[in-house]
Order: C-alpha cells, then sequence, then structure tokens
C-alpha cells in the first residue's frame, strides 16, 4: 500500500512538472519582441510589431495562433490606420486603439482577402488577435488595453 502511494505521488509530481510548460499564459515562439498585456482582465502575451517590415509582414503565412496570444502594431503617430488579410492564413479580429490604448473599434477580418479594414479614428496602436477572442472576451469599444504605453516604441 505505501509503495502504491509513493508510486501515485511520484507519478502526479512528475505529470505537474511537465503540464508547467502547458501554461495558458505562454509566450509566442518568436524573434520578435513579446510582452504581456490585458485586456479587461484577460492575460495575454502579444509579438511586437514595431518596424515598418514587421508592422507591413504580421502574421501573414501562419497556419495557427495560440489562443490567448497576438500581435501588437506599433505606429510612431495616430493617424487614420487600414490593415489587410493578403497572405494571412487565419481568421482574425484586430482593434484599433489610440494614443492612451483604449480600443476605438473592433473588425473581424476573413483571411487571405484585400478587403481593407479600417480605424474609426486616429489609431496608435492595433491588436490582432484570433478571430472571436474579443467577442468572446466581452471586449468591447471603450474598453483600455494595458500594457500598450510600455510595449517598444514604433522605430520607423
Amino acid at each position: 500500500m505505501v509503495k502504491n502511494r509513493r508510486f501515485l505521488c511520484l507519478l502526479c509530481l512528475t505529470l505537474a512538472l511537465i503540464l508547467q510548460g502547458f501554461s495558458c499564459e505562454s509566450k509566442p515562439k518568436s524573434d520578435l519582441p513579446v510582452v504581456p498585456l490585458k485586456v479587461d482582465g484577460h492575460a495575454i502575451w502579444v509579438e511586437v510589431a514595431n518596424k515598418e517590415a514587421t508592422r507591413s509582414s504580421g502574421l501573414m503565412f501562419r497556419r495557427e495562433m495560440d489562443w490567448d496570444a497576438g500581435m501588437l502594431f506599433i505606429f510612431s503617430d495616430s493617424a487614420q490606420r487600414y490593415f489587410w488579410m493578403k497572405n494571412t492564413l487565419i481568421p482574425l479580429s484586430i482593434a484599433f486603439m489610440d494614443d492612451q490604448g483604449k480600443i476605438l473599434n473592433i473588425l473581424e477580418m476573413p483571411p487571405q482577402t484585400e478587403q481593407t479594414f479600417p480605424s474609426e479614428g486616429p489609431a496608435r496602436f492595433a491588436l490582432e488577435m484570433n478571430a472571436g477572442w474579443f467577442t468572446k472576451g466581452g471586449i468591447k469599444p471603450g474598453d483600455v488595453v494595458q500594457g500598450v504605453l510600455e510595449a517598444p516604441k514604433a522605430q520607423d
């Protein structure tokens, strides 16, 4: 009986150590800077596209992305922004944000289209997540994305 209990304890400990690597808040694997953000209580890790080249390529050609991962686009100024999904294989949702990280509007973007998706006003940041992520989390225009002001600045 004692041997069985020891075996079960050892097995549980081993499983716990293995599962530590499968956290819901795992960081994306990328060469880009990765930062934590918080949106209406939801903690996420996002890759940062803060250079012209990384903003242009965005999430193109990727076949999947973890549910609580995304990409934060950072611009050096606030302006009307337009995104498209050319060569982007996964459906995405985008939230455009002002200088303070307040969400201006959220749009659903189907994959592989050259249709443009505009911000509703001058935007300095844009956050792309898996399609439906904002809706499922109850996130809406007017909510503030925490952490965008601490993210690496635009390098243009």
